[in-house]
């Protein structure tokens, strides 16, 4: 079954989609979900809004859904090094590029990180800068603040 839900978040909208059991994407207002894909209300869309809404009140910090992004293996690759980024901490571009076994592919990190289908589930928003700053976020830098604060018990 395809299926997208709109989810309200602190900062405004989020879709997510479901395909064959699993969540393939979690975009901004901004971003486009396939036309494919009907509107609806399934039992894992319930639960991940569920998840995000326990994320987003600070009593989540791991989310547990089955995860599906289309992508590259390198991409997949990637997005597997984002999830494994511990709640509240960051990594550089560099860091990522290391841990998966491509040292000098700082630019191809950030290329796939750009290319993440499922936002704050597979935490993008935890890459920085080497110089510690915020760069790049699909939702906007506001948001990727908000989500760096809200992990950190920041005020909002």
């Amino acid at each position: 079954m395809n299926a997208t839900m709109r989810v309200t978040a602190p900062f405004g909208a989020l879709y997510l989609a479901e395909e064959d059991g699993a969540i393939t994407h979690l975009l901004f207002s901004g971003e486009r979900i396939s036309a494919e894909t009907a509107t609806g209300s399934t039992e894992l869309l319930r639960r991940a809004q569920k998840q995000l809404e326990e994320y987003f009140s600070g009593k989540r910090k791991d989310f547990d859904l089955p995860l599906n992004p289309a992508g590259t293996p390198f991409q997949k690759k990637v997005w597997q090094a984002l999830r494994e980024i511990p709640y509240a901490q960051t990594r550089s571009y560099k860091e990522i590029a290391e841990k998966i076994g491509c040292p000098k592919g700082m630019r191809a990190v950030g290329m796939a990180n750009n290319r993440n289908p499922i936002s704050i589930i597979v935490p993008c928003h935890r890459v920085i800068g080497a110089n510690g700053k915020l760069v790049g976020y699909g939702g906007g830098l506001e948001v990727k603040d908000y989500l760096l604060r809200l992990e950190r018990g920041i005020g909002k």
